[in-house]
């Protein structure tokens, strides 16, 4: 509607007449051209004229212009209503059957048109010769995608009844978990926000492997499923730009909009749809509305004088909430009864031809001709943003009500409306049993059904568990890193990173390594990889960059193998789960290397290593710049001291703190040949510091030890007390410098362990106490740090950079007294030295701990500990660094 009166409306429509008539006769976009030249001249004529990043609230694709739905849809009605029944049934025999599992009814009625029309005409399954299409389904609809699987074939009655059912076994998981359920599920979707962030790293992803010429993804499709609740979590948004900026016309949003939230409208004073709309037309998504459904359509044909588009602006969603859950009497009064014109336009339908007006969502037509518009979109990503109800069909007890989201239960009577309203072949005793229902399999419901899916390929969701077959390098390849540096001092960072150079020139895997970067690959040392390897982009490098005549300079391309992306660690991660599950959506093993500062990975993407994990992702995370005082100038928000106790609560993430870069090489193989070779569901987490110092070489048979956490890295040949100090990480130096100490000034003997896994060794040590406790009559087994400590004489002191729960993982496995030092509290800024002062974990403190644990063992005075106190300056009057 025009924002000011229309005081010439001759001239008026002369403009509408002219424009109807390019549109007619010259297309689209030579309308737009003119459009657009039109506002251009306007504005550079001093003209104001306020960007509008909304349409009209109506369907972006006219009824005439409507594709013509290629399906049997009184066909697909009633296989969509066998779908939404036994949906429906799902939730409550879970619940009959073991009340309080819970579930979700209304989220799948809203959508079920929206997934069907998919399922019959869109989502394209694997095969030999094509990779299949992506789809991340809305979590809370999981009912439904079981309850097609069920009318396929795919699931038994017995796990439709498991739903939620998980402890013994054949349950059918909650929300998509590719964990619990490896050969359906492919992506976990239900925290949300996550689903709609990986989407869009994931369909970036596949251009990347068709650029490289790694596979051919050229035609497939990534279709996000969310609902509009979900977009307020600030990842569902976050990286729609990138989307845009690198056109990714393989992606597809859905945005099932019920104009709900899971309490009610939270926020119904708008219209979210239009928000969603200004924000990807604003972000350079094509965006595709599907808001009213077939019968509308003559109603807005009736529609000369623009009346009833004005009312549908003039609403706000929490009025279409009460319209539809009022009834037709209600909207009659307060839709159409705000205007005269409205009222007499509608005069002749019934109350309930009023209710029956159908929003976009729920008409496989519309919804057909906004899939059909989305796919053949080139250049841009799409979103189709559908109107619908939440809980529709469910009735009075449902439909469009606050407390549908959380509904677990129907009652008889309500159950039978739902038969009869979606035409269910179902009795009185089916329905009051709560049966599922699966018609026979040469019904022609069922051939229908097979028939589409055959035509899409194959059956979906399902999922791969291997790649291709690669052979990864033997631990020589490494030899570089396995010999002692001499005088030369390098960090377990500068390691790293020639351990990649040497991965990148293997001849098998080399092309496979996907090193990804936030926007720090300089402070890594990995700046000499640009010009190698160069840095993906979708259209290369349109500019000569600033330092083009210097020998590594900045050089994007768009076969490069460096994903760099920005200073988003999120995003990044995202990029490093499709890497890093490429085995299983593509078939093709990618080997991707993630480094960040530690203190911003588990921190800041928790919940992305958590679905990473369900995900089964397979590649390496490089948390560098690692522990609390080795960052030594940046201070509170930059030092790491607990990232490994996030990444031990992850159950299929291998963690590791290495010292000295032979540890890092062995471990790096090992990753290689259980994820790569072997093909295990397993990632890994290596921290990396940026502290420079000397190397020793690989002891001989310490691979072990090094891989299950614990090895003897020097043995003392003093005589007096003995000690066993261990350290992982920088601190393990601090260690070794106290051990000398211990001998050189207390005449205490000092055996030093290199730990590179507490948490590691704590897991091992737990299925060892398991297996004891399940075996009480057979010979009780020892874990491998008990064993490896076994013989060893004197308390045990653990020193490290990260807090005392750390090491204090493997308490229950050590026979001595043990002492755990480690650097509890928020860091700072200071040198390294001050700082593991500050923290209680440098040399002098470490040797203070042994002494009182040798004094509490009656091995030695307690003046001993005091006059080290005095000897190191310790200061004991200094707060607790844990509380200041």
């Amino acid at each position: 509607m025009a924002l000011t009166p229309d005081i010439d409306p001759q001239e008026t429509q002369e403009w509408l007449d002219a424009i109807s008539s390019v549109l007619e006769n010259e297309g689209t976009e030579r309308a737009h051209f003119l459009l657009e030249t039109l506002i251009d001249k306007a504005r550079r004529s001093g003209a104001y004229l306020p960007y509008n990043a909304t349409t009209a609230y109506v369907n972006t694709i006219p009824a005439h212009l409507q594709p013509k739905h290629p399906g049997d849809t009184a066909m697909e009605r009633k296989i969509r209503a066998l779908i939404r029944w036994n949906a429906i049934m799902t939730v409550l025999r879970a619940n009959e059957k073991s009340p309080g599992v819970g579930g979700h009814i209304a989220s799948f009625q809203s959508a079920a048109t929206l997934y069907d029309t998919g399922f019959n005409h869109f989502f394209r399954a694997a095969n030999e010769s094509f990779g299949g299409d992506l789809i991340y389904f809305q979590g809370h609809s999981s009912p439904g995608v079981y309850a097609r699987a069920f009318l396929e074939g795919r699931l038994t009655e017995e796990q439709m009844s498991n739903f939620r059912i998980e402890a013994e076994g054949n349950g059918l998981s909650s929300y998509p978990h590719p964990w619990l359920m490896p050969d359906f599920w492919q992506f976990p979707t239900v925290s949300m926000g996550l689903g709609p962030l990986q989407g869009i790293y994931q369909a970036r992803f596949l251009k990347y492997l068709h650029d490289r010429g790694i596979a051919d993804t050229s035609d497939r499709k990534v279709w996000v499923f969310c609902g509009d609740g979900e977009m307020d979590e600030p990842e569902s948004l976050g990286a729609i730009s990138l989307a845009a900026r690198e056109k990714l016309d393989n992606l597809i949003f859905v945005i099932n909009c019920n104009l709900q939230r899971l309490d009610g409208p939270v926020r119904g004073n708008g219209k979210v749809i239009q928000e969603f709309e200004a924000a990807f037309r604003g972000s350079g998504w094509n965006v595709i509305k599907v808001l009213w459904g077939s019968y509308w359509d003559p109603l807005l044909a009736m529609d000369k004088d623009g009346l009833l588009k004005k009312r549908m602006e003039e609403c706000v969603d929490g009025e279409y909430q009460n319209f539809k859950a009022k009834g037709g009497a209600y909207t009659r009064e307060h839709f159409f009864g705000k205007y005269p014109e409205l009222k007499e336009m509608v005069a002749a339908m019934s109350d309930e031809d009023i209710w029956r007006l159908n929003r976009g969502g729920h008409d496989p037509h519309k919804v057909y001709a906004a899939y059909h518009s989305a796919v053949n979109h080139k250049g841009q990503p799409s979103v189709v943003l559908a109107k619908t109800v939440k809980g529709y069909g469910m009735g009075q007890e449902g439909e469009g009500q606050n407390t549908t989201h959380q509904q677990k239960s129907m009652s008889i009577e309500t159950l039978k409306k739902f038969r009869d309203r979606f035409d269910l072949p179902l009795t009185d005793e089916q329905v009051e049993n709560l049966s599922f229902y699966r018609p026979a399999d040469d019904s022609p419901e069922m051939q229908y059904l097979k028939a589409r899916r055959e035509a899409m390929g194959g059956f979906v969701p399902a999922r791969r568990r291997k790649g291709n077959e690669l052979t990864v390098p033997a631990l020589s390849a490494f030899e570089n890193m396995l010999g002692a540096t001499g005088e030369r001092e390098i960090s377990t960072t500068m390691a790293f990173v020639r351990i990649l150079s040497t991965l990148l020139r293997d001849k098998q895997v080399g092309k496979y390594v996907v090193p990804i970067v936030p926007d720090e690959a300089r402070t890594f040392g990995m700046e000499g990889m640009f010009r190698q390897l160069g840095i993906y982009s979708s259209v290369g490098q349109l500019y000569e960059p600033q330092d083009a005549d210097q020998v590594m300079f900045y050089k994007e391309s768009k076969d490069g193998q460096i994903l760099e992306e920005g200073i988003n660690e999120a995003g990044s991660f995202s990029s490093w789960i499709a890497a890093a599950t490429s085995y299983s959506v593509s078939g093709v093993q990618m080997i991707p290397f993630y480094i960040f500062y530690s203190m911003f990975g588990f921190q800041r993407i928790g919940d992305l290593a958590w679905a990473a994990g369900d995900s089964r992702s397979r590649g390496f995370l490089l948390g560098a710049t690692a522990g609390r005082t080795t960052l030594n100038g940046e201070g509170l928000q930059h030092e790491d001291g607990h990232s490994h106790l996030m990444s031990a609560t992850i159950p299929n993430c291998i963690s590791y703190d290495p010292t000295f870069a032979y540890e890092l090489a062995v471990i790096i193989q090992e990753g290689l040949r259980r994820m790569v070779q072997n093909q295990e569901d397993v990632y890994y987490y290596i921290t990396l510091m940026n502290e420079n110092y000397t190397h020793p070489a690989l002891p001989k048979d310490a691979e072990e030890g090094i891989l299950k956490g614990i090895y003897s890295f020097s043995k003392s040949k003093a005589k007096g007390p003995k000690v066993q100090l261990l350290g992982s990480g920088v601190i393990l130096r601090e260690v070794i410098a106290a051990g000398e100490l211990l001998e050189k000034d207390w005449g205490v003997s000092a055996d030093i362990w290199s730990v590179t896994s507490f948490t590691e060794l704590r897991r091992e040590g737990l299925d060892v106490e398991r297996w004891n406790l399940l075996n009480p009559e057979k010979t009780q087994k020892e874990s491998f740090v008990a064993k490896s400590l076994k013989k060893a004489e004197g308390p045990v002191i653990a020193s490290t950079d990260y807090m005392k729960s750390y090491a204090d993982q493997i308490r229950n496995f050590i026979p001595q007294r043990y002492v755990a030092l480690g650097t509890d509290g928020y860091g700072r800024s200071d040198s390294r030295e001050a700082l593991r002062n500050f923290f209680e974990v440098d040399r002098y403190h470490v040797v203070l701990a042994a002494l009182k644990a040798l004094a509490d063992e009656g091995k030695l005075p307690a003046a001993k500990a005091a006059e080290a106190i005095k000897k190191y300056n310790i200061n004991v009057n200094r707060p607790n660094p844990t509380t200041v």
